[in-house]
């Protein structure tokens, strides 16, 4: 029986690939996302471009926000 059901699912093969890739891709989006040395590679990149006068003040403080909120969880599992 494995013979003929591998053969019946063998059209569905392709999509599973996209899937599994697919996949693979969310979940290095998501580590990269919360991948403290990222982050704080953010946060020197975005206090330089502030020095430089690229960034106003407020576009600073609003994602150095964004980029701490990002540091919290990778934190607290940490503590925890």
């Amino acid at each position: 029986m494995g013979l003929l059901r591998a053969l019946a699912l063998l059209p569905l093969a392709p999509m599973q690939g996209v899937v599994w890739v697919a996949d693979r891709l969310a979940a290095e989006a998501e580590r990269q996302l919360h991948d403290e040395g990222s982050i704080r590679a953010e946060l020197g990149e975005l206090a330089a471009a502030h020095d430089r006068g690229e960034i106003s003040n407020d576009d600073y403080d609003f994602i150095e926000e964004q980029l701490l909120r990002q540091l919290q969880p990778t934190t607290r599992r940490l503590d925890g």
